[in-house]
């Protein structure tokens, strides 16, 4: 196994969770500070945040690879190539690439039958979800909000998933945009779409309910008449990783069937 990475920091959640998943936990070096997922992770060395990094903390777990996610932390990637580092940077964005990311990490350890078997229990539980969802009486329309102001909404893997837990989500055509500047809601157009759920997570904040029901207008909404704004923790429903097809899409789907009367 000398071929592989034996030194691995993982500068987000999902690559740390999908690691301990494979049983390969022994090989991470450096977590990010806000990892939580599995409890025990928070034992390793903490060496960066989300969008900013201690590098003279990365350089001394002395990684034979880092692996970072997407555009937001392509300068912390840049820094540590200029380092000399070696550095993977995955930038999942649907349920299909969650998979992609699973598979790749997978073979780059060497335990691509790990990674395989991985990915089938976790496709069984989404397609455990998704035959529940078929029975519900109707499927509620849903906003989801992944940040209050500028309100965001519509983040791939997120609109995926409400769908397969039951709901319909209100902006539809936001999925196809990648940045998150693209997703920007005015408050105001949620209004004519009336969501009869709201759902919010707000990375790194506890939701404020009385926030969300105080925007102008939103006193017009179903879900907000009918007392249906919902939080789901940001570690698992916005990590594009295990938690989001797991935890995060049963909390998605406890809701929808709750609002849908079943």
């Amino acid at each position: 196994m000398t071929d592989y990475p034996r030194r691995i920091a993982c500068l987000t959640e999902e690559t740390t969770e999908t690691l301990y998943l494979l049983g390969e936990q022994d090989r991470i070096v450096g977590i990010s500070g806000y990892t939580v997922r599995p409890p025990e992770a928070r034992l390793k060395p903490k060496i960066s945040a989300f969008t900013s990094a201690k590098f003279e903390k990365i350089m001394a777990v002395e990684p034979d690879l880092v692996l970072a996610f997407s555009d937001l932390q392509a300068d912390i990637v840049s820094e540590l190539l200029k380092r000399g580092v070696t550095v993977f940077a995955f930038n999942q964005r649907s349920i299909d690439e969650i998979f992609d990311m699973i598979f790749t990490l997978a073979r780059i350890v060497g335990v691509p039958e790990k990674g395989a078997a991985l990915a089938a229990d976790l496709r069984q539980g989404l397609a455990e979800i998704q035959d529940a969802a078929r029975l519900l009486p109707r499927r509620p329309r849903v906003f989801f909000e992944e940040w209050k102001d500028p309100l965001i909404s519509g983040i791939r893997w997120v609109e995926e998933l409400l769908e397969i837990a039951g709901g319909e989500p209100v902006f539809p055509e936001l999925r196809r945009c990648q940045s998150a500047k693209d997703r920007i809601v005015d408050p105001a157009s949620v209004i004519p779409r009336d969501p009869e759920i709201v759902i919010a997570s707000w990375c790194g904040m506890k939701v404020n309910k009385d926030f969300i029901r105080a925007r102008p207008g939103w006193d017009r909404i179903s879900a907000v008449r009918g007392d249906q704004i919902h939080e789901i923790k940001s570690t698992y429903i916005l990590q594009p990783g295990p938690a989001s097809l797991t935890e995060g899409v049963s909390q998605l789907h406890a809701i929808i069937s709750a609002a849908a009367g079943r």
